[in-house]
This record gives C-alpha cells, sequence and structure tokens, in this order.
C-alpha cells in the first residue's frame, strides 16, 4: 500500500494502531524513503465510556503507548477518539472534565516525545459509546480545559458535516489547533453510521465549503481520505480505489 500510494503522488498515509504490530520505526523509515510523509496515527485507545479499557491505570498505560507507537513512526499528531459517557453519569458534561484530566496528564509526555493529540468530535450518532465530543466547540472547550500547546482537534467531513456552526466556530477559535482534517461523505441514505461512509462526491457533504473554513483557521497540511466502507469500497480493488480517491479528491474537494 506504502508504494501504490507513492507511485500515484500521494503526499502521506495515516496508520491505525493495530496495522503496525511493533513495527513502527520500520513502517515510517519505509514511508519516508517512498517520498512521503507518516501524517498521523489513528487512535489512542477510548479515553472514557463503556468500550474504555476497565481502569484508569489501564487506560493511561495504553494512551502512553499509543503515544510512543506514533513517535515511533515519526508523526507529530495522534488522534484522540474519546470514547462516550462514563457509564454512571447522565449526559457528556462530566464525562468531558474525565476527558480533559486523561489528557493532561498525558500532554506533557507526548510533547517531549515530539507529539501533538488532536481531539476529534465525533457525530451525534456515535454518542451513546463512542465520543462524548460532538461539535468543534465541544472539541475546543476540551482544549482551553487541558491548556496544553500539543493539544487540538481533528475535523473530519463524516463528523461535523451537519453543524452550521462551524465555519464561525473554528475561525473564532481554532487558529492554529487544527492538526488533521479528515475527508469523506455522508451518504443520505447510509446504512450504517460507522461502515457506510461515501466517496467524496457522492454525498450530501459541502466538501468545498468545509475545507474552506478549515483552511481560513489556518490549517494547510495533508487531507486525509478515511472511508469505512464495508459493503462498498472496502470490497473494490485497492488500485481502483486509490485511483478514484485522486479524481475525486481533485473535482470535489
Amino acid at each position: 500500500m506504502i508504494d501504490a500510494c507513492a507511485a500515484l503522488g500521494y503526499g502521506g498515509i495515516t496508520f491505525w494502531r493495530r496495522e503496525l504490530s511493533g513495527r513502527e520505526v520500520e513502517i515510517g523509515d519505509r514511508v519516508r524513503a517512498a517520498g512521503m510523509q507518516v501524517v498521523g496515527l489513528c487512535r489512542t485507545p477510548f479515553l472514557t465510556g463503556p468500550l474504555a479499557l476497565p481502569s484508569d491505570q489501564q487506560i493511561m498505560d495504553d494512551f502512553y503507548l499509543a503515544i510512543d507507537q506514533a513517535a515511533g513512526l515519526g508523526t507529530n499528531v495522534l488522534t484522540i477518539v474519546t470514547g462516550g459517557p462514563e457509564p454512571g453519569t447522565k449526559g457528556v458534561l462530566d464525562s468531558q472534565k474525565i476527558l480533559a484530566d486523561r489528557v493532561a496528564r498525558a500532554a506533557p509526555y507526548a510533547a517531549d516525545r515530539g507529539v501533538n493529540l488532536a481531539l476529534e468530535p465525533l457525530n451525534p450518532a456515535t454518542a451513546g459509546n463512542r465520543t462524548c465530543l460532538m461539535t468543534a466547540a465541544d472539541a475546543l472547550n476540551v482544549c482551553d480545559a487541558v491548556g496544553a500547546e500539543n493539544v487540538g482537534v481533528a475535523i473530519d467531513v463524516y463528523h461535523v458535516w451537519w453543524d452550521t456552526t462551524l465555519a464561525d466556530t473554528l475561525a473564532r477559535r481554532a487558529q492554529g489547533r487544527i492538526l488533521g482534517y479528515h475527508l469523506c461523505d455522508w451518504l443520505a441514505d447510509t446504512t450504517d453510521v460507522l461502515l457506510d461512509r461515501g466517496m467524496m462526491g457522492d454525498g450530501v457533504a459541502d466538501l468545498r465549503a468545509l475545507r474552506d473554513a478549515v483552511e481560513s483557521a489556518g490549517y494547510y497540511g495533508l487531507c486525509e481520505v478515511e472511508i469505512f466502507s464495508a459493503e462498498n469500497w472496502w470490497k473494490h480493488d485497492p488500485d481502483e480505489v486509490l485511483d478514484t480517491i485522486v479524481s475525486r479528491f481533485r473535482a470535489c474537494c
């Protein structure tokens, strides 16, 4: 996959932790040897909620391991998918406080390793168990609570396309704090909230307006295409998918 992306002129790749198997340094070196950069690593363990590990110590140990893996890859961005409301609580505010505490404890270690932590708000449809941040404003509130220079946000089209306040929020509050921008599309008749993302141009998201909002807030890094598509794109030939990404990026984004 590294070689295929390089052959098409991709600028970089973001990896998922499950792909690494202890080979972070080897994989990172191969990406750079192919003329690309490792844009980021996804993701930390869930830091709150019913899907998180059972104890604070286990959560933090895995958090530190994720930071080490990002550093091993040679990337400076580790994405945080927070996890949902903490068991025994209602709403998300208490969980956001727990999240801020855990991120604040890990931030100095990440800074020492040259790693920035990107809080990613997720679509409200996933809030029951996967997130306690549903808007960019939520994520920036936690950034403010943590108060660390290496903590910012990742903006994913799939999760924020519906938010009519996004451009204003980013313009007022996110200058210099956007660490990643993720591309895909929201299908009008999606069949699975997690695993039925659309290729850019196949859905209802205003991709050009979203990119303009992100760039107006000072983000000029690479755009990451992230399409979970169990019944469609994951079944296509990988070369076809990579070619389609290039053509859709140029035409739609």
